[in-house]
């Protein structure tokens, strides 16, 4: 059955790079990093632009920005139903703060499933809003991103950053 409306794109630049946003009607499915994308994979039916689009827009300027903790896009991601379970855990990783694989696996009642939470995770479709990147080794090493190695470290230093300070005596 034919779409009733074709999907929409954005590209838009961040401090990261360029970003690939694509959205399904009100929901945005995808968030592609750099290099990761050429403009042939823009459908020629796509269209440019969009409200959610132009949400998620605002809402990652605001992120790299320092002055965003949560996003509030509609999402809608493709994957498994196992796939969703990690992702939804995903979300509720506080802004700065990091978990290892084994930990993420243990908070979806699955702590066995260390792998195939890497997996899931290595999957995710909308990385920096499905935040992906505070996901790191059991031994704090930074492992696993598909933007890369730098991009995870950026990221989560960019978050460390934008963290209010806390002197030793609040602690």
């Amino acid at each position: 059955m034919p779409r009733a409306e074709p999907r929409r794109y954005e590209i838009v630049s961040a401090p990261i790079g360029k970003l690939l946003l694509i959205a399904d009607g009100p929901v945005l499915l995808e968030l592609r990093f750099a290099g990761s994308w050429e403009t042939g994979d823009i459908a020629p039916d796509w269209r440019r632009g969009g409200e959610v689009l132009a949400r998620a827009q605002v809402q990652l300027d605001e992120y790299f920005a320092g002055n965003r903790r949560e996003f509030d896009v509609p999402l809608a991601p493709e994957g498994t139903e196992f796939q969703h379970r990690v992702w939804h855990t995903l979300r509720a990783i506080p802004f700065g703060v990091t978990i290892s694989y084994a930990e993420l696996a243990r908070r979806l009642g699955e702590p066995s499933a260390i792998r195939a939470v890497g997996s899931a995770n290595g999957r995710n479709p909308i990385p920096v809003i499905i935040p992906c990147h505070r996901v790191i080794g059991s031994d704090g090493s930074m492992i696993g991103f598909g933007g890369g190695i730098e991009l995870k470290k950026r990221l989560l230093q960019m978050e460390q950053m934008a963290l209010p300070f806390k002197l030793e005596a609040e602690s």
